[in-house]
């Protein structure tokens, strides 16, 4: 999804919090980019920086909507920096989505740490929007203004703060103003902790930026996390697994089932030698790197239906979101996939890999399993809530800091 330049006003607009205050980083400058973390390519464009989640060659060979929309939405991108400025103004430009027929989806949140304390959080209305009928299966893009999430009273001591940009949001960086100069920060004794997975990895319906189960779980377990989350595009693409051959990591993890499933990607014959091939690729770059492979957590949905998903009509004509299997499990003899299947292959296919001493397998029914399901139901038949997020992320936790001291077995 490309954006355009938004047309020059005809009078002089007053300046922006981010632009008022005595010290500005504009984000199209070197500077700018060194506070970006959790990104794996940053675009200059007319209108600021673009973090995105995916390399520029994999964007411009796979023209994928989905893939676009969900690389581009920053879950786990945060600029982190060392300042002693009591006001940050964050100006950028927002992409909202809109699903006509469904009650607005709240504005993206932007959460703020002080060495590592959750202080502030902020919302930018307006912005760019994305219509997306369901109903229709069309898409619309229209431009907006940008806009700046302000925190002040923050402590005037030298400090180590952290921006959490919007899961769920495209953003594009404008401008950082403080009333103190800033710089970046290192934290190179931290681990970086790598994590592939489903729209549930991306963060669908967590609270905010630092409540998805992957940032409950890199926070707590003291790590660094690149996010490759991938709302509807966990799909074993090659290109993914070159991806992560191709990213620093320190240990990996790979959430795999539920989007193979509901898109109907393929059969059992075919499933099996792609997750290994997607190892294999992995392994070129990582030959020693702890790797985990998380299998399905709870869909009672596609537990025993195959996919494909799609989209409940008449609960969208009611105006709610929800989502029906509609795969027939009589053909699951003739290999079409459900998520129980995925979990009895996924496991025989790590054991099958023995000889490699570093690939391990979490099942996802630890994660999240009946009895969860029982207290805090998904929300839309798909995905968790954000008490979910947070039990998911707690309970992940202690699995990445005993894979990340080789104490995993």
């Amino acid at each position: 999804m490309t954006h355009d330049p938004i047309p020059s006003p005809t009078t002089s607009p007053a300046p922006s919090p981010a632009t008022a205050l005595a010290h500005r980083v504009s984000f199209t400058t070197p500077a700018g980019h060194l506070l970006v973390r959790g990104a794996l390519d940053l675009e200059d464009t007319d209108r600021g920086l673009v973090p995105h989640r995916l390399p520029r060659w994999v964007r411009e060979r796979h023209a994928d909507a989905q893939l676009a929309m969900a690389q581009s939405q920053t879950s786990g991108v945060r600029l982190l920096l060392r300042t002693r400025a009591t006001t940050l103004a964050l100006q950028t430009v927002p992409t909202k989505r809109v699903y006509p027929g469904l009650p607005a989806r709240p504005d993206g949140v932007y959460d703020l740490l002080v060495d590592d304390v959750p202080t502030a959080e902020a919302t930018i209305r307006g912005g760019d929007t994305v219509t997306l009928d369901m109903a229709a299966g069309t898409a619309r893009h229209d431009l907006g203004a940008a806009g700046t999430a302000t925190f002040t009273g923050l402590p005037a001591h030298d400090k180590t703060v952290e921006i959490w940009l919007p899961h769920d949001e495209t953003t594009t960086l404008v401008a950082l103003g403080s009333d103190a100069p800033v710089g970046p920060a290192e934290r190179a004794d931290r681990p970086v902790w790598l994590h592939h997975g489903s729209s549930l990895s991306h963060g669908s319906f967590a609270a905010s930026p630092t409540g998805t189960w992957p940032a409950v779980a890199a926070r707590a377990a003291g790590v660094e996390l690149v996010n490759l989350g991938l709302g509807g595009s966990a799909l074993l693409d090659p290109f993914l697994a070159r991806t992560l051959r191709d990213t620093p990591a320190d240990l990996i993890s790979l959430e795999i089932g539920i989007n193979v499933v509901n898109a109907d990607l393929m059969r059992l014959r075919a499933f099996v030698p792609a997750v290994h091939g997607f190892l294999d690729t992995i392994r070129d770059g990582h030959p020693d790197t702890p790797l985990l492979v998380v299998s399905p957590l709870l869909c009672p949905l596609h537990e025993d239906t195959p996919g494909p998903t799609a989209p409940d009509l008449d609960a969208l004509r009611a105006g709610e979101l929800r989502f029906l299997a509609t795969g027939d499990p009589a053909e699951v003899a003739a290999g079409r996939l459900t998520l129980s299947v995925v979990r009895r292959e996924l496991a025989g296919l790590v054991a099958a890999r023995a000889d490699d001493p570093h690939l391990h397998l979490l099942d996802g029914l630890e994660l999240y399993d009946e009895a969860d399901h029982a207290r805090h139901p998904l929300v839309d038949g798909l995905h968790p809530g954000p008490e979910t997020h947070r039990e998911v992320g707690e309970r992940f936790a202690g699995v990445v800091r005993s894979l990340a001291s080789g104490l995993l077995r």
